[in-house]
C-alpha cells in the first residue's frame, strides 16, 4: 500500500476541522433558540419555513455551515490532485493555507457580523486563491502527462 504523505494534506484537514466545528457551533446555538421559539419540528411543514423562525444570528451559522459544504469541495478536488501528483508544496501549500484562512475568517464574519459587502470581498479573496492553485495544478498535470 502506498501512503500519501503531501503537505497540502494538512490544510485540507484543518478546513475539515474548521467545517465541523461550524456545525457543532452551529447545534450549539440553533437547539436552545428552536426550544426558546417553541418551534414544533413538524416534518410536513418545509424546513425553510421552520428555520425562518429563528432569530438571523442563529441562522448565519446554519448558513455558513452550508457554504462550506460548497466550493470547498473544489478545494479538496484541487488539493487531492496535488497530492496524488506528489505536488503540494512550496508556492502551492501557501496558497492552500491562505484559501483556508480566508474561509476561516469568512466563516467568523458570516457567523457574528455578517456585513455581506465584506463577506463578500473575502469569499472573492478566496476565489481567487482557488483560481490561482488550479491553474497551477492544471499547469502541473499539462507538464506531466507530455
Amino acid at each position: 500500500m502506498t501512503v500519501i504523505a503531501s503537505p497540502i494534506l494538512v490544510p485540507v484537514t484543518v478546513l475539515v476541522a474548521w467545517s465541523l466545528l461550524m456545525w457543532l457551533w452551529m447545534y450549539a446555538t440553533r437547539l436552545p433558540a428552536i426550544s426558546r421559539a417553541g418551534i414544533d419540528l413538524d416534518p410536513t411543514v418545509p424546513p425553510p419555513e421552520l428555520m425562518g423562525r429563528l432569530p438571523a444570528r442563529v441562522r448565519w451559522k446554519a448558513d455558513n455551515y452550508n457554504h462550506l459544504m460548497e466550493q470547498p469541495t473544489l478545494f479538496y478536488a484541487i488539493c487531492l490532485t496535488q497530492a496524488l501528483l506528489e505536488q503540494g508544496n512550496g508556492a502551492d501549500l501557501w496558497l492552500a493555507w491562505g484559501y483556508v484562512g480566508l474561509r476561516v475568517a469568512h466563516s467568523l464574519f458570516q457567523a457574528l457580523i455578517n456585513k455581506i459587502e465584506v463577506r463578500f470581498m473575502i469569499f472573492t479573496l478566496s476565489t481567487l486563491v482557488l483560481f490561482a492553485l488550479t491553474i497551477r495544478t492544471l499547469i502541473t498535470l499539462t507538464l506531466t502527462i507530455d
